[in-house]
């Protein structure tokens, strides 16, 4: 990972790390975040990442949910 870009993908993100979300690149994940409140401007927080690093805990919308690391490598955030 690279510490001096400003834009990252989700997945590149450290346990307590936050950032603002700005586009989600696959329509499929795009739509299934949608249904849970991840939408671009949304603050996000990464909260807790499984031992081998797959899922991933967010905080968004004020509540967690878990998705996989292949979805959060679509979601392109900008890091706060």
């Amino acid at each position: 990972m690279c510490q001096n870009r400003l834009v990252l993908n989700l997945s590149e993100l450290r346990k307590g790390e936050k950032g603002i979300i700005g586009k989600i690149s696959r329509a499929d994940v795009f739509l299934k975040l949608l249904d849970m409140g991840c939408v671009a401007g949304e603050e996000i927080q990464v909260q807790f990442i499984a031992p081998m690093g797959d899922p991933i805990a967010i905080l968004v919308s004020g509540y967690t949910i878990c998705i996989r690391i292949a979805e959060a490598r679509v979601i392109e955030i900008k890091k706060i």
